[in-house]
């Protein structure tokens, strides 16, 4: 029986929560050395270790800040991503939601792990002192998952009318970025749904215009020279292929640090790329957590993928033989790990 082909999803800001802690507990001896090389670096200019901070009893200011989560979740994710089973498995392509873009481009080989270590802790440090306006997310479907096209439209409407913009499609989610003053407005007029509208802590405007000035700030101290052509296919946030073949280096730097940053990331379409391209055997979701297993879910029932067209048939599926599987729930990473 030859290898099984996985699309491999590196999941982005948020997912290192209170409930991941200890993310490094199970470590394997692959990353060990890679791990303990981020933390002398980390020592270096004077942060918490990743080590130190997945030990200590999670606080959200410490957690969720920018200069400590990019790196903890980029830890967590090389981790998981060199403990698959690759005598088993064949990664065909490589995509991530937001600044799961950096850890595909690093796992892929675009850039090197060190480097991608330090394009994400330079762009997750970079509004250390101020951050520019913020993030709410606000579900556009049913409960059984299926896009909700009246409220969708209803959504768009209000963040027209509110000068704010959509900053990421996440399956059965909008992200809308903006200035905090538009954003406390959409807070109230947003009908209420369960706990939405809900702000998320410590986020910037994320792929939006108003990040220009970090775009450009990012150009001036990230060099094109770190990037090569990648090693396996990548899916970029606008659902565009970067292969082997014909990347072009100075374009894929172009959008890494500009448009990536500035433009909505289009996670959804990115799935529905990986899969209708590379029709792999299975989605695997690095940790840290589950966040995006939810998103993912949703994606296949926009696109009916393997006959699944509800939430129902989705959870029937993970139940029976599972299509996605998220490495931060212990049981279904035993499914992919050496």
């Amino acid at each position: 029986m030859g290898k099984q082909r996985i699309v491999i999803i590196c999941p982005g800001r948020g997912s290192y929560t209170r409930e991941t802690s200890n993310y490094f507990s199970n470590e394997n001896q692959e990353s060990i050395s890679f791990i303990n090389w981020i933390d002398d670096q980390r020592r270096l200019s004077g942060n918490l270790t990743i080590k130190d901070l997945d030990s200590k009893p999670f606080k959200m200011k410490t957690h969720m800040s920018g200069e400590n989560a990019s790196s903890l979740i980029y830890g967590c994710s090389v981790k998981d991503f060199m403990s698959i089973d690759k005598n088993s498995y064949e990664v065909v392509a490589i995509t991530g939601n937001s600044m799961g873009w950096y850890t595909a481009l690093a796992l892929g080989g675009a850039v090197s792990l060190k480097n991608g270590y330090q394009l994400i802790q330079s762009m997750g440090s970079m509004m250390q002192d101020d951050i520019i306006g913020g993030q709410i997310i606000y579900p556009i479907i049913d409960e059984e998952w299926r896009i909700d096209n009246k409220m969708k439209e209803k959504v768009f409407s209000e963040i027209q009318r509110m000068r704010s913009y959509i900053s990421i499609f996440l399956g059965g989610y909008i992200l809308i970025g903006g200035k905090q003053v538009s954003l406390n407005k959409l807070l109230i007029q947003l009908p209420k749904i369960e706990n939405y509208p809900l702000q998320l802590p410590f986020h910037a405007a994320f792929h939006t215009p108003l990040l220009e000035p970090i775009a450009n700030k990012a150009k001036k101290i990230i060099h094109k020279s770190i990037f090569s052509k990648p090693l396996i296919p990548l899916i970029d946030g606008f659902g565009n292929l970067w292969s082997p073949f014909s990347t072009d280096i100075s374009e894929l730097y172009q959008y890494t640090l500009n448009d990536q940053i500035t433009c909505p990331y289009n996670f959804s379409k990115a799935i529905s790329v990986a899969v209708k391209e590379f029709c792999p055997d299975k989605l695997v979701l690095l940790g840290p957590g589950n966040t995006l297993g939810g998103p993912v879910g949703q994606i296949l029932v926009q696109n009916q993928w393997k006959s699944i067209d509800s939430k129902s048939s989705f959870i029937k599926t993970q139940k029976n033989k599972p299509y996605l599987i998220s490495m931060g729930i212990d049981e279904q990473r035993k499914m992919v790990s050496k």
